[in-house]
This record gives C-alpha cells, sequence and structure tokens, in this order.
C-alpha cells in the first residue's frame, strides 16, 4: 500500500464546509488493518461535531460509523473480536472507540464507555496527529491496534446493516445494561431518527406488548411504519399544539403513561416532556443528548411525584457492537431496515449532510 493515496472528507474549521482532500496511505500498523471503506454512515451527531458542540481536534476524517472490505492486514492482525479468521477481501465492521484500559472508568468501574482517554474514529483522531485516513467518510481508513473489528453478518444487505450501524450498539448498551425492556412492556420511544427506531426495534425484539414513537417529520414516521418499527406513530415536530399530541401519547398508552420512556430525540426540551409520558414507578431512559445541544428547564416534581427512575446512557464498547452484529440477522429479517437509507456518493457529502439534517432521509450513508 506505501506509495498509494485515499480521499477523505476533512472537517477543517467548525461551521464551516466539509472538504474532501487527499492523503497518503501508510502500510497497515501491526495488529491493525487496512479496509476499504464501501460505506461510511452520517449520525445526528456528525451535524453536531461539525458545529462544535464537542471540543474535538481539526482538521479531522470525519465519520465514526463504518462498514467495508480488509485490504491488508498488518502483522499479528489474524482474527475479529469473536475469534473468526480473517483474511483481504472479508467484509468487516469496526467499534468506532477504543478505550485505555487504564484509566478509573476502565479498570475500576468497569465503564469502558466512560474511558476518559478513548480514541474515537472521526471524532477525535485528527489528521495532524497522523494516520489522516482515522474516519469512515473516505475510501480508506487505517484501523489501529485495539479496535474491534467484527466480519459483517452473512447475508445482510450491508445498507440494511448501516441503517443502525451506530445506534444499534448505542441501544445495544442502553437496553441491555442500563435498564432492559421487559416482556409486556408499554414503551414510548421519543425520536424517530435511527437512534428512535433502534429503540422501538429493539424494544419489539425485547417483548414490549406497545411501543409508541413519537417524533416527525411525518416522511420518517411514514418509513418507520412501512419498515415494521413501532406500532403507534404521533408526529410531534409539525404540530401546531404539541400538548394536544402528548395527550395522544398518553391515551396511546392506556392512560396511565408508559413503563418506559427512552429519548432518542437529542432535543433538550424533549426531556420535560418525556418526564410526563412515564406512568408512576416507571422509567426514563435519556440516550439522545450525547453532544451538548444547551440547557433546558424541567420540573423536578414530575419526577418525585411519579417516583421515576431516570437513567442516562452514553455511547457504547467494542462488546455492544459484536452484539448487534449478532442480532442483524433477526433485526434485518423482521424489519425493513434497508428501506430506511439513502446513499449518497462520497462527493456529494454536502448534499447528504443537507439531507441529514432537514430530516428529508432516514439514514444516509456514503459509499466509495
Amino acid at each position: 500500500m506505501t506509495g498509494r493515496t485515499g480521499r477523505g472528507v476533512v472537517l477543517e474549521e467548525f461551521g464551516e464546509p466539509l472538504a474532501l482532500r487527499e492523503f497518503a496511505l501508510p502500510p497497515a500498523p501491526d495488529r491493525g488493518m487496512i479496509v476499504a471503506c464501501g460505506y461510511g454512515g452520517i449520525c445526528g451527531t456528525d451535524l453536531h461535531l461539525k458545529q462544535g458542540h464537542l471540543p474535538i481536534p481539526t482538521p479531522l476524517v470525519l465519520g465514526h460509523e463504518g462498514l467495508g472490505t480488509v485490504r491488508e492486514l498488518g502483522e499479528g492482525a489474524t482474527h475479529d473480536a469473536v475469534g473468526a479468521e480473517l483474511r483481504p477481501g472479508d467484509s468487516v465492521m469496526w467499534a468506532s472507540s477504543i478505550a485505555c484500559g487504564t484509566c478509573p472508568p476502565c479498570r475500576l468501574h468497569r465503564e469502558p464507555t466512560l474511558c476518559e482517554n478513548r480514541r474515537t474514529y472521526g471524532v477525535n483522531r485528527s489528521t495532524l496527529d497522523g494516520p489522516e485516513l482515522s474516519g469512515s467518510w473516505a475510501d480508506h481508513i487505517v484501523l489501529q491496534p485495539g479496535t474491534t473489528v467484527v466480519k459483517a453478518a452473512e447475508g445482510v444487505d450491508p445498507l440494511a446493516a448501516m441503517s443502525l450501524a451506530c445506534a444499534g450498539p448505542t441501544v445495544v448498551h442502553a437496553l441491555y445494561e442500563r435498564r432492559p425492556v421487559r416482556l409486556g412492556e408499554v414503551v414510548v420511544v421519543q425520536g424517530s431518527g435511527p437512534v428512535g427506531l433502534a429503540a422501538a426495534a429493539f424494544a419489539q425484539l425485547a417483548g414490549a406488548a406497545k411501543v409508541i414513537v413519537i417524533g416527525g417529520p411525518a416522511e420518517r414516521l411514514d418509513r418507520a411504519a412501512k419498515a415494521g418499527i413501532g406500532d403507534v406513530h404521533l408526529n410531534i415536530a409539525d404540530a401546531a399544539d404539541q400538548e394536544q399530541v402528548l395527550n395522544e401519547v398518553r391515551a396511546a398508552t392506556g392512560g396511565q403513561g408508559a413503563d418506559l420512556v427512552i429519548e432518542c430525540a437529542g432535543v433538550p426540551r424533549a426531556v420535560a416532556q418525556g418526564l410526563t409520558l412515564a406512568r408512576r414507578g416507571g422509567t426514563y431512559l435519556v440516550i439522545g443528548q450525547y453532544t451538548d445541544a444547551g440547557d433546558t428547564l424541567i420540573n423536578p416534581h414530575q419526577i418525585v411525584y411519579r417516583q421515576l427512575d431516570v437513567i442516562g446512557s452514553w455511547a457504547f464498547t467494542g462488546a455492544h457492537l459484536v452484539e448487534y452484529v449478532r442480532l442483524l440477522p433477526t433485526l434485518a429479517a423482521r424489519f425493513d431496515l434497508a428501506s430506511l437509507v439513502t446513499p449518497f456518493p462520497l462527493d456529494r457529502h454536502a448534499d447528504a449532510l443537507a439531507a441529514v439534517a432537514d430530516g428529508s432521509v432516514m439514514k444516509a450513508v456514503l459509499t466509495s
């Protein structure tokens, strides 16, 4: 690979247009690999990163979710995370972050998602630190030692796998380890983007009696319904009277509120609304506030009066990605995941970002 080059979409300055740049493609690092990125997903978080809502280094190649083909294995890179032998030409997915293993959250608290030194592809790997191609919005990515790499699920359309590539593992973490869905529960999901639909789909697989998705715009809710995700779909984004929609949500729960409300909207004001949608003694699980979108007012009486468990869940680890890939055949068999994805060529990254921002697509994926 020495002498080869690759292209990547670079965030150079917050709030400014992105640039497609060319970089030298190095040899595969020891215990790492070079992967040709066939697919690089655009996450809502990427829009926030572009605007500077997290303190990240620039310039950097964006993209923290991907699926591609192994091009070159470094010395000592022989197997994926579950022990399957790896060879050039294999289709793989990879976890976005590498935890350090030595900080207090990693070493003492068993919470590698909270690693104080976490290195994340497409988020905090500047092109100035090298290798430059360390994000999935590129035709190649250099995966470092310690990256959780897993062979892609056989028989699953890559677009289906990419539909929830970041959202799926994020929800695996939230629903497996923070607060599981219990059989027969009524679940309300706030947000109809990929994270919201992942939460709704996993809740259905887990045996929820009813899953109510509240979000918008209308096109997103229609796509969710056609894909089989969610039982009730209510549009709050386009509503002139949001309180009326909230009353419809409460009515859909049977009048008492949901056993579990999962916030996936990423909009701070949704939190105050969500607290009022849970039944007394219920749970409010907050997933969507990954980046800092600002403060909001809440009424703490709603927490005490309803005697709520309020739980946060941050990101995911490689183990959660492995579980997502393991479940992909079941998810793809039940839900039309590929229908949620709109592919864009790498050089149309600006169009893809604009479509994500205005909600005209459910999930945009850059292809190379």
